[in-house]
């Protein structure tokens, strides 16, 4: 690390409250946390002001029921302008794999096949300080080649010797996160600041010298303020480690309706840094559903199973997204499809597969250069049908796509959305958040249920759902109103089937937290005021256990 007079303090402010983590010490050095610390110092305070801007804008938009493109940054839109040109191992980006840094994981996901891993540190996995800093050691063995693991079935998993390796992408936590576990003059840190800080710290030299680079995912962004808040924390990192302007690169998620109408302006914050934008599917309809929760029956959606991104108002999105990132020579990258496959149920691996299949047909021929999956096995077949479009070449900027044109009107058309609100839709939402939200307070933040892989996006959806309908006095299909009384006779039903599965568990036996997971499903499914995110008060439970 460069001394720069601005980082010579030592971090004698900073406070370790999480409990020790095996090998932690060689991640959580002084001149590390030293560098965490002014990270903080320098923006942590920015980030306070812009979370308090995200609660004003919503506000109006409870009053106005109305989100449009900003008339302030229409030059910025019209404007001819490109992002800086992607480095080498970021330029086919066909097939990503998304998962948790946990040590199988990592090394899984990096023989997978895929072009990108989609290191993933938030949704997809817990804010549990063994996980935070285990995943770092995780990254730092794996960015170096020496990581292995041995399963308790006495199993080995060792990074293949003869093929490319995944390009490592990381995904901090969002700005609306603290971490409680690290805390500085007695307060908790920025969750964002110290994810990026410690892993920019170790890693950007070894990656630079390796040919490749600190690369980074960026979720829940919901303005370009935003964004210009993450370019001036990776302008101040590059200058601080001595490392060159630009070697950072950063692919946003465009996964709130806020940012969907920022898209250009996002890219143009960026554009020193940035490679792409990613239509993060799940939490883009989270986000409609929280914006407009209150906005009446034409923004209330029906069964999460029967929105997909056919729906108008998805594919709108979509194709902007695309149109955006190809004029302005970024990547667009698709979302996850949630579909996992079955090793013993050749109908379900079947069925999976299909789906699979259709959904990144659709993205291939839409102009995206590549997308998500979420287990090794799908890595083939999404590397198939963008094989089938893109052939030799690493990516399809060149479709322009100027024959898309989408309005605020259609990237608000919710109630366009077919399908109806049913009473197995209502129990598979309360099902779905029971379940993950007991393995999240666990420390699993990525979750099998019913072939479909569920992580925090997935499962807010289920209860901000359920929250609307309730708060909407939404009906289902037999003419039933959808009261707190009924969700609360589903949950009863739920909950004792659960615990009763669970060979040898009750309520407080066998490790397991569904009393604390029902406590919290009732927190933010059917709380008078709507919680901005699950994982917040389920990350109060779990810092004070």
């Amino acid at each position: 690390m460069r001394k720069g007079a601005s980082v010579e303090r030592k971090a004698v402010d900073m406070q370790i409250a999480g409990d020790e983590v095996e090998r932690g010490g060689e991640i959580l050095t002084p001149d590390a946390l030293a560098f965490v610390a002014e990270l903080q110092r320098r923006f942590g305070a920015r980030r306070d002001e812009l979370l308090a801007a995200r609660r004003t804008r919503r506000e109006e938009v409870s009053r106005t029921g109305r989100l449009d493109f900003l008339p302030e940054t229409a030059d910025v839109r019209a404007g001819d302008w490109t992002v800086a040109p992607a480095p080498v191992d970021l330029q086919d980006r066909r097939v990503e794999i998304t998962g948790p840094t946990d040590r199988k994981m990592t090394i899984n996901a990096l023989n997978s096949g895929a072009r990108v891993w989609l290191a993933d540190m938030e949704d997809a996995s817990t804010p549990h300080w063994a996980n935070v800093v285990g995943g770092q050691v995780n990254l730092y063995d794996a960015i170096r080649r020496r990581i292995s693991f041995t399963s308790p079935q006495g199993k080995t998993y060792e990074l293949a010797q003869d093929q490319r390796l995944a390009t490592i992408v990381m995904r901090p936590r969002g700005w609306h996160f603290d971490e409680q576990h690290l805390l500085l003059d007695g307060r908790p840190t920025v969750g964002a600041l110290v994810d990026f800080g410690l892993y920019l710290f170790h890693n950007a030299a070894e990656l630079i010298a390796r040919g490749s680079g600190p690369y980074f995912y960026l979720p829940k962004m919901e303005s370009h303020l935003e964004a210009r808040l993450w370019n001036d924390v990776f302008t101040f990192a590059q200058e601080q480690l001595g490392i060159p302007h630009g070697s950072v690169r950063a692919t946003v998620l465009i996964e709130t309706i806020p940012a969907a109408f920022e898209m250009d302006e996002i890219l143009y914050e960026l554009r020193d840094h940035a490679s792409g934008l990613n239509a993060g599917r799940w939490d883009y309809l989270f986000s409609v559903i929280k914006y407009f929760r209150d906005s009446g029956p034409s923004f209330v959606l029906p069964d999460r199973s029967a929105v997909g991104m056919t729906s108008p108002f998805m594919r709108a999105y979509a194709q902007l997204l695309v149109k955006t990132c190809h004029r302005r020579g970024a990547f667009a990258i698709g979302g996850m499809a949630a579909f996992i496959p079955s090793r013993k149920d050749e109908e379900v691996n079947a069925r999976a597969f299909a789906k699979v299949r259709e959904d990144k047909e659709r993205e291939a021929g839409d102009g995206f250069d590549g997308s998500w999956v979420a287990h090794p096995d799908l890595v083939p077949v999404c590397r198939e049908i963008f094989d089938g479009v893109l052939g030799d070449r690493p990516h399809q900027l060149d479709r322009q796509r100027d024959d898309v044109e989408v309005s605020a009107e259609q990237l608000l058309d919710v109630a366009s959305t077919p399908g109806q609100i049913t009473a197995e839709g209502l129990r598979d939402n309360v099902e779905v958040a029971l379940l993950y939200l007991e393995a999240w307070l666990r420390g699993l933040g990525a979750v099998g249920i019913h072939n479909l892989m569920e992580d925090a996006a997935t499962a807010e959806i289920s209860r901000s759902q359920i929250w609307q309908w309730v708060h909407n006095e939404s009906k289902l299909d037999d003419g039933t109103v959808i009261t707190e009384a009924l969700v609360r006779r589903v949950l009863d039903e739920e909950y004792a089937a659960l615990v009763d599965n669970v060979a040898g568990a009750t309520e407080d036996t066998a490790g397991h937290r569904f009393a604390d997971a029902r406590t919290l499903f009732e927190q933010v499914a059917l709380g008078e005021d709507f919680v901005d995110f699950l994982t917040l008060p389920a990350y109060d439970l779990v810092a004070a256990s």
